[in-house]
Order: C-alpha cells, then structure tokens, then sequence
C-alpha cells in the first residue's frame, strides 16, 4: 500500500487535545477507505498540522478526512523512506 504525507493549513492554535481528537475521528473510520492514519504532528503556532498514512490512494486519505471536518489542503506520496 502507498503511503501519503497529507498538509493541513490555518489551524494555528490548534492544541495537543484537539489533534488527538481530530486523529481519533479519523481513525474510527479508516477502515471504510483501506486507510491507516499511522501518526500525526502539528505545529500550533505555525498553524500546520501534518499526518501520515498508508492508503489505496490520496483520494481514499481526502474522503476520510472530508467526512471528520478536516479536509487536506494537499496530500503528498511519501514513495521512499528510511
């Protein structure tokens, strides 16, 4: 499976709370696109929040997070990795 490095922007302030949940709605259903959220970062003052996943597609990665009120502003292929 592919894995995707996907961007979210203007969520400054974003708190380490607030990541857990938005991380947890996603990963209640993951499973319905073959997706698995495996981690995710943010920077609060920044405002950028980053997540990583294995996934059939960026589409399947974007409809999971459409659907828990996070849309990705961009969703990268992570192609290698050590």
């Amino acid at each position: 499976m592919a894995q995707f490095m996907d961007v979210h922007h203007d969520m400054r302030g974003i708190t380490e709370d607030q990541l857990r949940e938005a991380h947890e709605a996603d990963l209640a259903i993951q499973q319905e696109e073959g997706v698995h959220f495996r981690q995710a970062w943010a920077d609060p003052e920044s405002g950028t929040v980053y997540c990583l996943s294995e996934a059939p597609s960026a589409d399947a990665v974007q409809r999971i997070h459409e659907r828990t009120g996070h849309r990705a502003d961009e969703i990268h292929p992570v192609p290698l990795m050590v």
